[in-house]
């Protein structure tokens, strides 16, 4: 340590009738503070640089000393100028970077010092959501370390507030949430800057979904979690959007309760919206993951708590009789719906009834694949299930879109995402565009009436432009177009069974809904 004089201040800080000691340390005496909140580097670096090189450091540095070591840490901010001095003094050789006006302050305990830091960059407002969540969590384990015992979020919250940093055990719970169940599925959308809004959707989603999944006996608990995990981490990116996984959450409900996937879009609506669902009575919320129910932040799912008077029906019924509650629970949504809508409301958008369990006389070994017979209404709505499923399952989930009383019961919005040609490998990307190739079919998109398509297709949707300006070859430079021999292995070869039975169905529903049609004399295209 240089020499210089040493001056005894007296002070309350952040600790209270604490003595502070004002001395001259050597920066390579210090160490930054290894459990800094703050792990991005400091947007303003260069400029406090460029300060600090003409002008010195401006305050004193906080440190402390752990007991027993013979070096200090940075106690409470300082962690940028610290490392800053260091840079200049490598740089420089000037003596006046090597040395520092440091405050030390007493030790005391190690989750002090984090919340110290924790409190500075949380006033600067420079911290993520996410950085203040890990520190937290890393509060906590600091706090049962040194008292041996577990803390519950309520005690956490306690402690929190004593340290001077009150939180209330609802956000205490997001943070939980968000670090221990989050962040291992969704790396890039929390360091791309989500928040707390955004966490607080996911979290009411991912709430609405387990329910939903287990209501409709999808599968087990176990089973959602690895769909949800692995969904999660199918669209993680710094542009997260949350439309993606609900779509896709969707869609895996559907084929695995094989329901419609648009009955199942009507009860997440209903239950993100808090009004429940008739005939499937919401089950109590498994918390799980350090996640405690709380009233604090977005809605939670409507509801919450086991059924009165025994289990629920849709789950421990068998298969036929879940049908049953399913149907009715759909008929009571719809005829809800009618009441509040008034009775020329279109429900297309929205079908409440599964083609595919129409038929009670149907046997119970049938194909995912196979069409239900039905009329044109119940066709279409068959088409756009089995078009969302086999899209969202290759990447293209948000390119169908439904259409109503007109046509197939959907429409593509837009070729698909030029990055995916720098993303994937020539095999998955054969599959992903022969798929569209197929949907394209499917849709007619290349014969339909194009008053028809163009309300459905964005402004700056490519395919629109290719189909207004009936330039193909815009459309087939934007799609890889394979040759049709390469099908078989390229396309055939690769799905999987799920895929396969979906893309199957999908044809056979196509060639259904226009033998319907025609015995009908209503032509597709016609507005119904």
């Amino acid at each position: 340590m240089s020499g210089g004089s040493v001056v005894r201040l007296t002070g309350t800080g952040h600790l209270p009738h604490a003595a502070c000691e004002l001395v001259y340390l050597e920066v390579a005496a210090i160490e930054p503070y290894e459990h800094n909140p703050r792990r991005a580097v400091n947007a303003e670096y260069d400029r406090i640089k460029a300060s600090i090189r003409v002008d010195g450091l401006g305050q004193p540095l906080v440190v402390t000393q752990r007991p027993g070591e013979s070096g200090y840490v940075v106690h409470a901010g300082g962690n940028t100028r610290l490392r800053i001095l260091k840079e200049l003094f490598e740089e420089t050789g000037h003596a006046r970077f090597g040395t520092v006006a440091c405050m030390i302050r007493p030790w005391t305990r190690e989750a002090d010092v984090l919340l110290a830091h924790l409190k500075e960059n949380d006033l600067r407002g420079d911290l993520s959501f996410l950085d203040k969540a890990l520190a937290v969590v890393e509060a906590k384990r600091f706090l049962e370390e040194e008292s041996g015992t577990e803390l519950t979020q309520v005690q956490l919250a306690e402690a929190l507030t004593r340290s001077g940093y009150g939180l209330s055990q609802g956000l205490i719970s997001q943070m939980v949430y968000t670090v221990e169940r989050l962040r291992p599925l969704l790396p890039s959308a929390l360091e791309g800057g989500i928040g707390r809004p955004q966490i607080s959707r996911i979290r009411a989603l991912d709430r609405i979904a387990r329910a939903v999944w287990l209501d409709r006996s999808a599968d087990s608990e176990a089973e959602y979690d690895q769909a949800f995990e692995a969904l999660c981490r199918r669209y993680d990116a710094p542009d997260w959007d949350l439309d993606h996984l609900r779509r896709a959450l969707e869609v895996e409900i559907a084929e695995r309760a094989e329901i419609s996937i648009h009955a199942v879009s009507l009860e997440f609506d209903t239950r993100l919206s808090g009004r429940g669902m008739a005939g499937a009575p919401p089950r109590d919320d498994v918390a799980g993951h350090g996640d405690t129910p709380s009233n604090d932040g977005a809605p939670e799912a409507a509801g919450e708590g086991p059924p009165q008077g025994g289990s629920d029906p849709a789950v421990t019924a068998p298969r036929t009789e879940r049908q049953a509650v399913a149907s009715s629970s759909r008929e009571a949504t719809a005829a809800r719906a009618q009441q509040e809508d008034g009775p020329d409301q279109d429900l297309d958008e929205h079908p409440d009834q599964d083609p595919d369990e129409d038929h009670e006389d149907e046997p119970t070994g049938r194909t995912v694949g196979t069409p239900a017979q039905g009329d044109v209404k119940s066709l279409r709505a068959r088409l756009w299930t089995l078009a969302s499923r086999l899209a969202e399952r290759n990447g293209l989930g948000d390119l169908v879109h439904p259409l109503s009383n007109r046509g197939l019961g959907f429409v593509l919005r837009d070729v698909p995402d030029p990055a995916l040609v720098d993303r994937l490998d020539e095999e998955s990307l054969a599959q992903v565009s022969m798929v569209w190739w197929h949907l394209a079919a499917c849709a007619e998109l290349t014969v339909a009436p194009l008053d028809a398509l163009l309300p459905a297709l964005p402004d700056d949707s490519i395919l629109r432009r290719a189909l207004v300006e009936q330039d193909a070859g815009l459309l087939f430079a934007s799609v890889w177009t394979l040759d049709p021999g390469h099908a078989g292995y390229r396309l055939w070869r690769r799905l999987d069974e799920r895929d396969w039975q979906d893309l199957l169905g999908l044809m056979e529903a196509y060639r259904a809904l226009h033998r319907t049609a025609a015995a009908g004399g209503s032509p597709l295209w016609s507005a119904s």
